[in-house]
């Protein structure tokens, strides 16, 4: 990783910027696959599982021989795990969800409410590939189940051989879903938007994906079908001074290197000390690493910089907005709450972004890209519509009414103003 000593405000732009994919050629293939799908259908996937994945696919949909049989293959030991994070992420998520509020009488006669209710029907996308990532079936499905959605369509694409990693399926099924289909990549992200022979067309899409399923994700925005965020390629900020241990810095940066050849890690720190101690910690770490090779390729895209004091790399961070952001730091919590910006948050030299990322019960479908500027990570929120009601007796209609009727003519809206006049007549010539 590059070392940057003391740079001056007019750097930061630069030095912040994340790697950024030929746009243009993700956007033209992209558009590619979402009109083949749209027009062929069934076709187009099956199509696209021989091209990208070497696959050959009869029936797209999973059967339920296929979950059954894949739960078989998964050892004790890592669904013992997998049911500590399913609980872990349940209560934490269940405990932050509200379905009904308080009903308000904002005045005699007048009240108002709200509620949550289930999207009907939602989309999981569960990125395959050289990891397949079962925990991203936690973190979409637990919310879902919670929410109460009816109907949740799951795609993730299969190996060679035409099957979907047995853990990703068998987790899916703990969580109760159990429409599953061999679909990935930017296709998946058409089907479900547009619908096909075999694939439901959804209301709402979740999950992560490289640049072409994010670009397929915003283009199904267009089309009418809401998503969870337009996040991008998986990134950390780590803000660390003196006192941190290297060895779990360097830990922490390669954590998440090792997601994607353009995934980014940034070191912000007040010690030069530590800086080159991170990075010859860096260099050791790395070389015993089963994807070292991924992650040499997203360090080439991140660096380390040391500024004046911690208060600096906190601003720095904010303007950043990263995607997880580590606090290894004398007093984290206090630093941590100086924060403005950021996706999710780990606090302390013992909270490795790893614990978030399977098992803590926080999410870690995240916004990404500076996207934490304005767009929150997944939750139970994200899958459920928050539903307003008022309801006003005759009492409360002629507390409220005659200012709705001086509202509506100041604006020129006479039938707003008679549909309050008319009931006020009634009252009038009832009494």
């Amino acid at each position: 990783m590059e070392i940057v000593l003391n740079p001056s405000t007019s750097q930061q732009a630069s030095l912040l910027e994340r790697p950024m994919k030929q746009r243009s050629e993700v956007d033209s293939a992209v558009k590619d696959i979402i009109r083949l799908v749209r027009d062929n259908g069934d076709q187009a996937l099956i199509a696209f599982a021989q091209q990208f994945d070497n696959a050959t696919i009869t029936d797209l949909r999973v059967s339920a021989q296929e979950i059954t049989a894949a739960a078989a293959q998964v050892p004790a030991d890592l669904k013992s795990a997998i049911q500590t994070a399913y609980d872990n992420i349940y209560k934490f998520h269940q405990a932050c969800f509200t379905r009904e509020y308080p009903v308000v009488e904002t005045m005699p006669g007048m009240t108002c409410w709200r509620k949550s209710l289930p999207i009907q029907k939602v989309g999981l996308y569960i990125p395959g590939g050289s990891a397949p990532l079962f925990s991203t079936v936690l973190m979409l499905a637990v919310p879902a189940k919670i929410a109460g959605n009816k109907q949740v369509v799951l795609c993730s694409p299969t190996d060679e051989h035409g099957n979907i990693n047995p853990v990703v399926l068998y987790t899916a099924s703990l969580c109760g879903v159990t429409e599953i289909y061999k679909v990935g990549g930017a296709q998946a992200i058409a089907a479900m938007t547009h619908g096909t022979q075999s694939v439901p067309a959804v209301h709402k899409i979740f999950g992560p994906g490289n640049a072409f399923v994010t670009r397929a994700k915003e283009l199904a925005q267009q089309q009418g079908v809401a998503i969870d965020m337009p996040a991008g390629p998986s990134e950390v900020l780590v803000i660390a001074d003196q006192h941190a241990n290297p060895e779990f810095v360097a830990s922490d940066l390669l954590a998440q290197a090792e997601h994607g050849h353009d995934s980014q890690v940034i070191l912000l720190t007040d010690s030069e000390k530590l800086a080159k101690d991170v990075d010859d910690a860096v260099k050791s770490q790395i070389s015993t690493l089963s994807r070292k090779q991924t992650a040499e390729a997203a360090l080439q895209n991140s660096r380390t910089i040391v500024l004046q004091s911690i208060t600096e790399c906190v601003a720095w961070s904010d303007v950043y907005a990263p995607e997880h952001l580590i606090i290894n730091t004398q007093d984290a919590e206090a630093v941590a709450n100086q924060i403005e910006v950021a996706g999710s948050i780990f606090i302390g030299s013992y909270t490795c972004e790893s614990l978030g990322d399977y098992a803590s019960g926080t999410n870690h479908t995240l916004p990404t890209y500076g996207y934490a500027r304005n767009y929150s990570g997944v939750s139970v929120d994200s899958f459920v519509n928050k539903v307003t009601y008022q309801k006003a007796t005759a009492h409360g209609l002629q507390n409220l009414g005659p200012a709705v009727e001086i509202m509506a003519a100041a604006e020129g809206l006479d039938a707003h103003k008679n549909a309050v006049s008319v009931r006020l007549k009634s009252l009038e010539n009832n009494d």
